[in-house]
C-alpha cells in the first residue's frame, strides 16, 4: 500500500480497478484547511491523462510493474517493434507508448520496457545516448566565447541546441532525461 502523501513522479498505483502512473505532483498546504496532493496521472493501459487531487492519507495498492531490457528493431510506419534479448520474442508497440523515447533510439539500440500484466506501457531509453548530427548551420570562427548555441537535428529527428563548435557529422552525447546536449564524442 502507498499513501497519496508518498506520490512521486513515476509511481504506479491501482485506483478504481485501473493502474495509474504519476506524471506530475504537488503537495499543497494551504493556510486554511487541510493539506492535499494535486497530481497529473496517466492510465497506463489506455494512455489517457487526468488531473486529480488526493487527501495525503488516502491509501492505494501499489501496482506490480515488470521491467525488461529489450532491443528496438524497426518501425513499419505504424508500429514500433522491440525484441526481448533473452527469449527473442518480438512485440509491436503503438506510437503513444514510445512517443517520448523514440527520439533517443536508433535501430538495434537497447531500451527498458515497463509492463503491467503483460502489456507494455512505457519505453525508457538509456540515460545517455550518442547520436550523429545530420543537420546544422556551420559555426562562425571566433564566436565561441559567449557560450552561444545553435539548433541541430540528429539522426533520429530530435532537434536540440548545441554549442557553435558542433558540426555536421559529429557524434554528440545527449541526456535522454532532459534532452540536453552533454558533450561531443
Amino acid at each position: 500500500m502507498i499513501s497519496a502523501g508518498d506520490f512521486r513522479k513515476g509511481v504506479t498505483f491501482v485506483m478504481d480497478g485501473d493502474v495509474y502512473q504519476v506524471i506530475d505532483f504537488q503537495h499543497v498546504k494551504p493556510g486554511k484547511g487541510a493539506a492535499f496532493v494535486r497530481t497529473k496521472i496517466r492510465n497506463v493501459l489506455t494512455g489517457s491523462t487526468r488531473d486529480n487531487t488526493f487527501n495525503p492519507t488516502e491509501r492505494f495498492e501499489k501496482a506490480n510493474i515488470e521491467t525488461t531490457e529489450m532491443q528496438y528493431l524497426y518501425n513499419d510506419g505504424e508500429l514500433y517493434y522491440f525484441m526481448n534479448l533473452e527469449s527473442y520474442e518480438q512485440i509491436p508497440l503503438e506510437r503513444e507508448a514510445v512517443e517520448e523515447a523514440i527520439m533517443y533510439l536508433r535501430e538495434n539500440d537497447n531500451a527498458t520496457l515497463r509492463f503491467f500484466k503483460g502489456k507494455a506501457f512505457e519505453v525508457i531509453p538509456p540515460n545517455f545516448v550518442e547520436l550523429e548530427v545530420t543537420e546544422t548551420e556551420p559555426g562562425i570562427k571566433g564566436d565561441t566565447s559567449s557560450g552561444a548555441t545553435k539548433p541541430a537535428t540528429l539522426e533520429t529527428g530530435l532537434t536540440l541546441n548545441v554549442p557553435l563548435f558542433v558540426n555536421l557529422g559529429d557524434k554528440i552525447r545527449v541526456d535522454s532525461r532532459t534532452g540536453d546536449y552533454m558533450s561531443r564524442v
